[in-house]
C-alpha cells in the first residue's frame, strides 16, 4: 500500500490520493468557495456549508435519547448530554478547575496558563497559542483581502468583518445575477 502525504505542510498520511487532496483543500487552503445565501459566511467545503445553513432554519436533526430536546448540530447534542444527563466526560483543568466539553479546548486553555505560545509571527514579535490565531493575525501585515461581500463586492481582510458587513450591507453587485 502506497502512503501519500505532504511533508511540507503536516504529518498526516493518506493511502488514497483523493483523501490527500480533500485534506489539503479543507485544512490547508484559504480558498472558501461555498457561501451562505442567508448571511454571506464562507466555507471551504459544501458539507460545512450545509451544516451551517441549519442555523438559519428550524431543522433540528439531532435528538436526545433521554428527553425531548432536539439540536441543529451534533456538538450541541453532545454538550447537552454531558451537561443535562451526565453522559460523557468533562475535561477539567488541573490548574483552575475550569471544565471543558472537549479535550482540545482544555489543552489550549492549559497552554495559556503556562504562557506557551509556540506560533510566532514572521513580521512582528507577537506569539500565539494556536496556529489559527497566528493565521488570523498575519492579515494585519498584508493588503490581501480574501473575503468578499456577496451583495456589494467589498473585500476585507477578516472573515468576521465580511459577515458583519454583509449583515449591514444594502448594496448590490454591479452586475446582474445569472
Amino acid at each position: 500500500m502506497k502512503v501519500l502525504g505532504s511533508r511540507d505542510i503536516c504529518q498526516k498520511k493518506f493511502s488514497v490520493n483523493g483523501h490527500l487532496k480533500s485534506h489539503k483543500r479543507s485544512v490547508h487552503s484559504n480558498r472558501r468557495p461555498y457561501d451562505c445565501r442567508y448571511c454571506g459566511k464562507l466555507f471551504k467545503t459544501n458539507f460545512k456549508l450545509k451544516r451551517h445553513v441549519r442555523i438559519h432554519s428550524d431543522a433540528k436533526p439531532y435528538s436526545c435519547r433521554h428527553c425531548s430536546d432536539r439540536f441543529k448540530q451534533l456538538d450541541q447534542l453532545k454538550i447537552h448530554l454531558l451537561k443535562s444527563h451526565s453522559e460523557g466526560t468533562w475535561f477539567t483543568c488541573h490548574i483552575c478547575q475550569k471544565k471543558f466539553t472537549q479535550n482540545g479546548n482544555l489543552q489550549t486553555h492549559i497552554l495559556r496558563h503556562e504562557g506557551v505560545k509556540p506560533y510566532v509571527c514572521n513580521e512582528c514579535p507577537k506569539r500565539f497559542c494556536r496556529p489559527c490565531e497566528l493565521k488570523d493575525h498575519i492579515s494585519v501585515h498584508s493588503d490581501f483581502k480574501p473575503f468578499c461581500c456577496g451583495r456589494c463586492g467589498k473585500s476585507v481582510k477578516r472573515k468576521a468583518n465580511v459577515v458583519r458587513h454583509f449583515n449591514r450591507c444594502s448594496g448590490s453587485l454591479p452586475f446582474p445575477d445569472v
